[in-house]
């Protein structure tokens, strides 16, 4: 349900959501919306949002978008959240920010993900506002506090998955290879998780680096705001291009020893084709003329013998010099 609050030095209340939006000197509304719904969109008309901003709220937008108007700017990021399988919900937050109010919409989210995970950053800055540590005096300083939640929650889940990098980086170095198909599938799971999170955090720090640019923001105060973001994300991405190289490093690991693996393998089969080929020759030649039903020369057959086995002690002496075994 949506929840209309005012906010001045005197901390934060609720407003009944039929009140006009505005009210006292030094202070502004904030409309915080956890799903939409048709009075959400009278409330968002009656402010007169755009159109497009009407339809980028209601529907699911994959990468994050700045949209700069005359009196209200909207600007789109995301949070990371770890589901099942290496899966990485995507939790949208559309902000729209005028000069006396700051909406705050939520989703569209999956079915399976809990409402609470994509309110984390509005109900801390509700929280901070409540308890007097934080008293936004302008919806540009409320929507930084709640940006740099995002920001905060995208390094922790970097922070979450690099600490599973030493663990994985041990088992390639004392695995043997004999179950490649757990390791590797533990290996891009990881490796979608880092990704995903990286490409978030690049997106949010060009959208909030074109809303430090925009013309239409004149506010230098929120300008401020736009470029400590846009710092905070394109931290985030410098960090998750750090832990990306250590994992591509773990993953050439493997595939150094994989290749390896195959080479010795290779050389292996190698050395018994060739001690094993002089003896097939000499077998097929000589096989059917020295062991017979009627009569065999045994000693003809004790030198064959004998020849065909200091043929592949010579054979195997070489490839040991050769270092294939």
């Amino acid at each position: 349900m949506m929840e209309m609050r005012y906010v001045d030095g005197d901390g934060v209340r609720i407003r009944d959501p039929h009140d006009p939006i505005g009210g006292p000197e030094g202070g502004f509304t904030w409309v915080d919306v956890p799903e939409w719904s048709p009075e959400v969109e009278m409330v968002l008309r009656g402010l007169g949002c755009h159109e497009k901003v009407l339809e980028a709220c209601q529907a699911r937008n994959h990468v994050p978008t700045v949209h700069a108007y005359v009196d209200h700017l909207f600007i789109t990021t995301q949070s990371p959240l770890l589901g099942g399988a290496g899966h990485v919900h995507l939790l949208e937050l559309d902000q729209i920010v005028g000069r006396d109010y700051l909406v705050t919409v939520h989703g569209p989210l999956n079915p399976i993900v809990d409402p609470a995970q994509a309110m984390v950053e509005t109900d801390a800055a509700l929280r901070r506002i409540a308890s007097g540590r934080f008293r936004p005096t302008t919806p540009y300083d409320l929507s930084f506090a709640i940006t740099s939640g995002v920001a905060r929650r995208q390094r922790d889940l970097i922070t979450e998955v690099a600490a599973k990098l030493p663990g994985l980086e041990q088992h390639v170095m004392d695995s043997r290879l004999t179950q490649p198909e757990a390791l590797l599938e533990r290996m891009f799971l990881i490796r979608h998780e880092l990704i995903t999170t990286r490409t978030m955090a690049a997106q949010c720090c060009d959208v909030w680096a074109r809303a430090a640019a925009l013309a239409r923001v004149t506010d230098e105060a929120a300008k401020d705001h736009a470029r400590d973001l846009t710092d905070q994300f394109d931290r985030v991405r410098s960090i998750a291009d750090g832990e990306s190289q250590f994992l591509f490093g773990v993953i050439e690991l493997y595939q150094t020893k994989v290749n390896t693996k195959m080479t010795v393998a290779m050389e292996r089969l190698a050395v018994i084709a060739a001690v094993t080929l002089p003896i097939t020759a000499i077998a097929s030649i000589e096989g059917m003329n020295m062991i017979v039903a009627v009569r065999e020369n045994r000693t003809e057959l004790t030198v064959v013998l004998l020849f065909m086995l200091v043929m592949s002690f010579l054979l195997l002496r070489w490839a040991r010099r050769q270092g294939w075994w």
